[in-house]
């Protein structure tokens, strides 16, 4: 390597190199003392985990149309998250360019260090008391007829984040009355009487994400509890039977298919009415190794023993995602529960 240059301005020093013909620049900050921290500590140093090539069937094109653009837009407008972005799902073109879009409240920074997650890690800071009334004004203008809100966990607040969950429910009901609710909520793990907040708050769907079968929560999801997930979403049927539940995992993190099953009667267990499989994609190297990519066909296999098992609603593939198509997969859910209770 040959260095050519090297220049120093006030701000940076700018050192030019080359190497085999080809020219490099190296930007070094030379002044500020702000240490561009990772979006992963936990993670940095932990050996690069290797995925296998992503099939045909998993590949999406990148997001360049005008209504992406412009529901960009409203978020950024109205200083909204979305877990669209910050976990970077691959349906996120499909989706802001109809205008939907999964609100994700109480910051960018979350409590947890999930294996499978690409959502930033860390201490987050004080909640934003005016972030409900923007999330209803952002379901305004957007014109959502079914808007979902999900959320960080914040196991640093004393109710981790129910009452913030319920104000921004009441303020959407508030903005927009005909407008379905709902939200994908942390376990409140350890926060007693959290959940009766939020469900007396009626959102409409109450969606809590098993993520994974439960041989693979102390690698998968080392912070939270299987069993106690389970019993949250039975929870919620008993203090309101009308509530319709939701809960989803992935595939691909080397589950067999009989822990699958044994997921749907667990869920079957609590009553819960909707179940959501996709394949799992790993974010970066750091994150957990995708085992292998489960075909269309198995995905298919898997809704229809979904079915048998008494779901009501059943979305199964390899880019379903909780929020996917959320609005007129509860409008199938609501007809569900009328056919088969009148």
């Amino acid at each position: 390597m040959e260095r050519v240059a090297a220049t120093v301005s006030a701000d940076y020093l700018w050192q030019t190199e080359q190497t085999d013909g080809k020219t490099m620049v190296v930007v070094v900050d030379t002044v500020s003392t702000t240490q561009i921290r990772p979006r992963h500590p936990e993670k940095a140093h932990r050996p690069d985990a290797l995925s296998p090539s992503k099939p045909d069937w998993i590949r999406v094109r990148a997001p360049t149309t005008r209504g992406y653009a412009d529901t960009r837009n409203i978020v950024r407008e109205n200083g909204l998250v979305t877990v669209c972005e910050e976990a970077g799902c691959p349906n996120i073109g499909e989706c802001w360019d109809k205008k939907h879009a999964t609100f994700m409240i109480m910051g960018d920074t979350c409590t947890r260090a999930c294996a499978f997650c690409n959502v930033k890690t860390g201490m987050p800071g004080a909640l934003d008391a005016s972030e409900p009334e923007h999330v209803a004004e952002a379901t305004a203008k957007l014109g959502l007829a079914h808007v979902v809100v999900t959320s960080v966990d914040r196991d640093d607040l004393a109710d981790g984040g129910a009452e913030h969950f319920a104000k921004t429910i009441r303020a959407i009901r508030a903005r927009c009355p005909t407008t379905t609710i709902e939200i994908l909520t942390p376990d409140f793990l350890r926060k007693d009487g959290a959940l009766e907040v939020v469900v007396a708050a009626k959102p409409d769907v109450f969606n809590h994400n098993l993520e994974t079968v439960p041989s693979h929560y102390l690698s998968v999801r080392p912070g939270a509890r299987y069993f106690h997930s389970i019993r949250l979403l039975q929870r919620v049927k008993e203090l309101d039977p009308t509530m319709f539940t939701k809960s989803g995992i992935m595939v691909g993190l080397g589950e067999e298919r009989h822990e699958v099953l044994q997921v749907m009667d667990d869920l079957r267990s609590a009553d819960v009415d909707f179940l959501t499989i996709g394949q799992y994609l790993q974010p970066t190297r750091k994150h957990h190794a995708v085992k292998r990519y489960v075909t269309p066909d198995e995905f298919k296999g898997y809704e229809k023993v979904a079915y048998t098992k008494g779901f009501l609603m059943v979305s199964a593939s390899p880019l379903t995602r909780s929020s996917h198509h959320a609005g007129d997969d509860f409008a199938k859910l609501r007809a569900a529960r009328a056919a088969k209770f009148g």
